[in-house]
């Protein structure tokens, strides 16, 4: 009985320093250290957004995952790859991006059009789950150093 003790007075001691190391790293080194993101990380770093992202912020993110990424239609993001397509890469990055720490909690419950870092509205619609145009976000509030991730299910476009 004493071990076991012993073991959850350890457990509780590490994880409050690790999730603290968690909030220590910035969106993009967050995102490259879960694996789950690597069409992502490709695509800010084609997109010379890497700095941008390690910035100060603060900023959140709707974070495509690689799945995601692969519902596009077949060729898309090849495509958006291209250097001669930066510009286009650029927009629909940022479209994901808002400026500002929006929490979950900041928004549940209520619908709201909220400008894009790309210059767009995204239409948000936290009272049934949480909706970014139609996108659903699978896991929300990933704290950063400089802002949050909020994880989602489909690229979103901006309509320019």
């Amino acid at each position: 009985m004493k071990l076991i003790q012993k073991l959850a007075v350890a457990l509780l001691l590490v994880l409050p320093f690790s999730a603290a190391k968690a909030a220590e790293k910035d969106i993009v080194d967050t995102a490259v250290g879960a694996g789950t993101f690597n069409t992502l990380v490709a695509a800010v770093q084609a997109a010379d957004l890497v700095d941008t992202l390690k910035g100060d912020g603060p900023f959140t993110v709707f974070a495509p995952t690689d799945e995601a990424f692969a519902k596009l239609p077949a060729g898309t993001v090849e495509d958006l790859l291209k250097p001669e397509n930066k510009d286009k890469l650029v927009a629909v990055l940022t479209y994901h991006v808002v400026p500002g720490k929006v929490m979950s909690s900041d928004i549940a419950g209520k619908k709201a059009d909220v400008a894009s870092v790309q210059g767009d509205t995204i239409a948000v619609d936290a009272t049934d789950g949480v909706k970014v145009d139609e996108a659903n976000v699978i896991t929300a509030d990933i704290e950063t150093s400089n802002g949050v991730i909020h994880v989602i299910d489909s690229v979103i476009l901006p309509a320019s």
